[in-house]
């Protein structure tokens, strides 16, 4: 494929690891080959990146320049321009990338190539970030599909297997661009207000991390995966959602080697497991056929939708003071570790759509901002989930209870008393709903509502019978 003089780069997206990188692995079989990252902070436009996002890729850049001898070339701004002053200044041969499926990247991607292309410079681009192509899943009559079972059931599983994983690059051939002088510090991702201080002590950041969390997670985790995965004090959850977005694992290693659990576990545990990946592909797959989903309604009956527009509610919700333990739980999580359960993602979602009549929208922004693991295909599908707008959704009339959720996915009140100190002494009797424990049981327990803990910032009953009538008014 090359010569000696032969240059081509590796431009690293997020793909941040060695193993099973097709851009990385296809680029090493030329002699030269110069790894850049480039910051796009214009393209993206209000899907920039959250300030945990930043955190995330700031750590997980210098992992991965370290293991590229410091050879990474750094750029910020629009790589349509950053791709122009290149070529003027190196005789590129090829420029190889692993894609990326959100639309405004993919408008970029079509110019960069065209560019290029135009220039006698080939363009190399693989699906290293999931098990299935968008494009190669349709229903017989070739249309996407908007139901979760028939695409991963009859679309997915029965397209083709995954790829199975492949060997790591050689990283030999890996040079520097000395005319780059930008550093990881120039690209300027960690914001001066260091609210993100406690995440060093529960993320391992890298592909080291990513591989040690895969295997904690099937030695520890993976047996009891269907039925565990709902309760957020047990080990039946993976947390390699930040790794995969970031490519700092391949969603085939994973597949894979839980592939190898189905004969020790149970098989419904691993093939559950599987399926949340699925899911993931899922959200992707919507992204990718329905682009306008990420600011708009997928089900457009829903806008009409009448709106409560009370900004101080939100900020309650965000700050984790709504007088609600496992909201109060949930939202202190998130803020304090950058991640947030899953099961609790949907009790706070659910709350702030259908009790606080507040938009998925504004909820969608604050993880973004707030979560390690934010990603664009996966929030924005989450959300409208939650919230009855979107694909699959569930049903709008399906409000999830605050306090029944708190009984029963955190039974001794391990989460709540963990996240919510100041509850931490109250009877588990009155823990889920503290505003029904007499004023002697609060004052046992250091309680002062209004003062230390705050009263539910709206009525249950009440805000339910709201959602459903505005609902019944579409």
């Amino acid at each position: 494929m090359s010569t000696n003089n032969d240059i081509s780069i590796y431009w690293i997206r997020n793909d941040l690891r060695i193993s099973d990188n097709l851009a990385l692995l296809k680029s090493s079989e030329f002699n030269n080959v110069i790894p850049i990252f480039i910051l796009d902070n214009v393209n993206s436009e209000e899907n920039n990146l959250g300030g945990a996002s930043r955190w995330w890729l700031h750590n997980s850049l210098k992992k991965l320049n370290s293991k590229f001898d410091n050879k990474i070339s750094f750029y910020k701004g629009d790589p349509i321009q950053i791709f122009k002053d290149i070529e003027k200044k190196l005789e590129l041969n090829a420029v190889f990338w692993n894609r990326s499926y959100e639309p405004w990247s993919i408008e970029r991607d079509k110019k960069i190539k065209k560019y290029l292309t135009d220039k006698n410079i080939k363009v190399y681009s693989y699906n290293s970030s999931l098990l299935w192509e968008p494009t190669e899943i349709l229903k017989s009559d070739k249309t996407p599909y908007k139901v979760f079972t028939p695409f991963y059931r009859k679309g997915c599983l029965v397209h083709s297997e995954p790829r199975l994983p492949r060997e790591n690059a050689n990283l030999n051939h890996l040079i520097k661009d000395e005319n780059n002088i930008m550093t990881i510090n120039s690209l300027g991702l960690l914001d001066k207000f260091n609210w993100y201080e406690n995440f060093d002590n529960h993320w391992n950041v890298g592909e080291e991390g990513a591989l040690e969390k895969l295997q904690i997670f099937l030695s520890d985790g993976l047996d009891g995966y269907k039925n565990g995965r709902n309760f957020p004090m047990k080990q039946n959850v993976s947390q390699l959602s930040p790794h995969l977005h970031f490519g700092e694992i391949s969603p085939n290693k994973v597949w894979y080697e839980s592939n190898k659990y189905k004969k020790i576990y149970s098989e419904k545990d691993v093939s559950h497991f599987q399926s949340e990946l699925a899911w993931r592909e899922f959200s992707y797959y919507l992204l990718f056929h329905f682009p306008h989903i990420i600011n708009e309604n997928l089900q457009s009956k829903f806008d009409n939708f009448e709106w409560d527009n009370n900004l101080q509610n939100l900020e309650r919700w965000k700050k984790g003071e709504t007088g609600y333990p496992i909201i109060d739980a949930g939202m202190r999580e998130l803020w304090n570790t950058g991640y947030m359960h899953n099961r609790v993602r949907m009790i706070v979602g659910s709350f702030l759509v259908k009790n606080l009549l507040l938009h998925w929208k504004s909820g969608e922004r604050w993880f973004w901002d707030c979560l390690v693991d934010a990603d664009l295909a996966s929030n924005t599908a989450s959300w409208q989930w939650v919230a009855g707008t979107g694909a699959d959704a569930a049903p709008y009339f399906r409000i999830f209870n605050p306090v029944t959720q708190g009984v029963k996915f955190d039974p001794q009140g391990e989460y709540i008393k963990k996240h919510v100190p100041e509850l931490k002494d109250l009877d588990i009797k009155y823990l889920y709903s503290p505003w029904e424990a007499s004023t002697q049981e609060l004052e046992k327990a250091n309680i002062f509502l209004g003062q230390n803990y705050p009263h539910p910032i709206i009525d249950l009953k009440d805000s339910r019978n709201k959602a459903l009538e505005n609902f019944s008014n579409l």
